[in-house]
């Protein structure tokens, strides 16, 4: 099971590339750097969340999960 320490490390790196990649998308459709700032930060606070939650519901779930060494038959 991940730690809460590597998926907290593991939602912010992803949604820094989100943040990043979500600007750019709103600067090419609205030509203004604030706006897809704005959008961008919303974005990114919200799939953060969402993230987080997402992966500490599925760290408690052992489905698909498999015991290290074990051999496959």
């Amino acid at each position: 099971m991940d730690s809460k320490t590597r998926i907290l490390i593991k939602a912010i790196t992803w949604q820094v590339m989100g943040l990043v990649s979500m600007m750019l998308i709103g600067f090419l459709f609205t030509g203004s750097l604030a706006a897809s700032g704005g959008i961008a930060v919303v974005g990114a606070v919200t799939g953060f969340v969402c993230y987080f939650v997402h992966e500490i519901a599925w760290s408690r779930i052992s489905w698909g999960r498999g015991i290290l060494g074990a051999i496959k038959k």
